[in-house]
């Protein structure tokens, strides 16, 4: 039996699917020491798991700093991450030494995790809550202009933090390595492999498990109208300006309408209720699923991977980035229609769309099916317990960097003696324009290149 080092951050999004791994690693014999915080500890306990509580190493924060994580800012996650990591050195250092983990498994934005098992040298398994994102699924995350100047603007400000963590003996090179998918660490993926865009990139290394739940209910939309469900999840969900057009948009309709709108959300601020309609702070999202025709959702990863569970279409409403490549996945395969007019009339149309078109229910039906095909929290735990891995398959991403490293060679070779010799034959006065243009031009290329080269490469895979 094995002795498991869990760790996370603290976001529901993040712990729940770690939950039934937790407790089927438990029921296995494995002893389980779960690093988190108290607002999980009654569901960690409720697994066998025994909760560390990790809350006295949480910074204050000032509230520029509470702003940018309300706001999902990518940097101040990342200097929060680090500091957290920082407080938490010398309590870890100790637990390590203890407890003496056979394996940790983290979440995959949990740098205290990960940089403690790369310290200890203890072998790591990656918890990935989302999509497992490399240079071909990132393509699905489409950064704003402000997630951009957030990233950019905030570069100095990560890299000064880095640099504090090095006399405590954790060596990263850049906030990318803690944070990207690569082809040779051991990495769990809530979603299947159907799911999962550009999956066969993937190495032997990832274990595409389907979703992580605590439940053995079957969907089941046998009643008498249909019923609409509304949620934002537990992050971005004080929003009682869209609860309130969802329910003037639902109010007459022939339909039965529960919205749990969080904690946030003061319920008397909604004003006087239709009978059709029901508000609560929360919900059990699987049971209700399980009889949902539509699901309004922000398409974070867990409600979107319950809402296929339990084979009920979405009205797809992202607000990140992170969740508008969720809600792009779920329009690939038919299961769903992105919300793009939030009005009143927009939200009415969208939910009578679902409810009229048998191919989106199809589309669930079938993705249902497939989720429930795989390993689930058995076949994780047993991926832990079995950690580390190995990978006798093709590198699929290490083939198309080589592809792009001899691209761009022989491009710029190209593009300086095409330089070169218009200055000397003709004129110096315009090659600027040839340099700025071949910059531009040249990651499109190299993109279509590699795409190509993809395809090539699962031609060979599958024959």
């Amino acid at each position: 039996m094995k002795r498991v080092a869990f760790f996370c951050i603290p976001a529901h999004g993040h712990t729940n699917p770690m939950l039934p791994v937790a407790a089927e690693l438990v029921k296995r014999g494995n002893t389980v020491r779960f690093y988190s915080f108290d607002e999980f500890e009654d569901k960690i306990n409720a697994t066998g798991a025994d909760f560390i509580s990790c809350d006295a190493y949480l910074p204050e924060l000032s509230e520029q700093e509470k702003t940018g994580l309300k706001n999902i800012s990518t940097t101040e996650m990342t200097v929060q991450d680090i500091r957290i990591t920082l407080k938490m050195d010398s309590f870890l250092d100790k637990e390590f030494k203890s407890f003496q983990p056979d394996v940790v498994y983290t979440d995959s934005v949990c740098f205290w995790g990960k940089l403690n098992a790369w310290k200890h040298h203890v072998p790591m398994v990656v918890s990935t809550s989302t999509f497992a994102f490399n240079q071909l699924s990132s393509q699905y995350m489409k950064n704003t202009p402000k997630e951009m100047a957030d990233l950019i603007l905030g570069l100095p400000r990560v890299s000064k933090e880095l640099k504090k963590l090095e006399p405590f003996g954790y060596h990263v090179k850049g906030a990318l390595s803690l944070v990207q998918s690569d082809n040779r660490t051991d990495s769990i993926v809530y979603t299947s492999r159907r799911f999962q865009p550009y999956a066969e990139s993937f190495s032997d290394h990832y274990a595409f498990v389907g979703p992580s739940v605590f439940s053995n209910a079957v969907p089941d939309k046998t009643k008498e109208r249909p019923l609409v469900y509304i949620s934002l999840g537990t992050v971005i969900n004080d929003r009682p300006d869209f609860y309130t057009k969802c329910i003037e948009a639902l109010q007459d309709q022939n339909a039965d309408v529960v919205i749990s709108c969080g904690n946030a959300v003061n319920r008397e601020s909604l004003g006087v209720l239709p009978d059709n309609v029901h508000v609560y702070p929360c919900v059990d999202q699987l049971d209700i699923l399980s009889k949902a025709d539509v699901f309004i959702t922000h398409c974070g990863m867990n409600s979107v991977s319950e809402s296929l569970y339990m084979a009920a279409p979405m009205v797809l409403y992202p607000q990140t980035n992170e969740q508008k490549a969720v809600a792009r996945r779920v329009t690939e395969i038919g299961a769903g229609t992105v919300l793009n007019d939030d009005s009143v009339g927009g939200i009415r149309s969208s939910v009578h769309e679902i409810l009229s078109k048998s191919a989106y229910r199809k589309a669930a039906d079938e993705c249902s099916a497939d989720f429930r095909s795989c390993t689930g929290p058995a076949g994780a735990a047993e991926f832990i317990e079995n950690a580390p891995h190995s990978s006798n398959g093709l590198d699929v991403v290490g083939e198309l960097n080589k592809t792009a490293v001899r691209f761009n060679f022989i491009y710029w070779a190209i593009i300086i003696a095409a330089i070169n010799l218009i200055g000397f034959l003709i004129s110096w006065k315009y090659v600027w324009i040839i340099g700025i243009a071949a910059g531009i031009l040249s990651n499109p290329i190299s993109m279509a290149i590699q795409k190509r080269k993809y395809t090539s490469i699962l031609r060979k895979i599958q024959q």
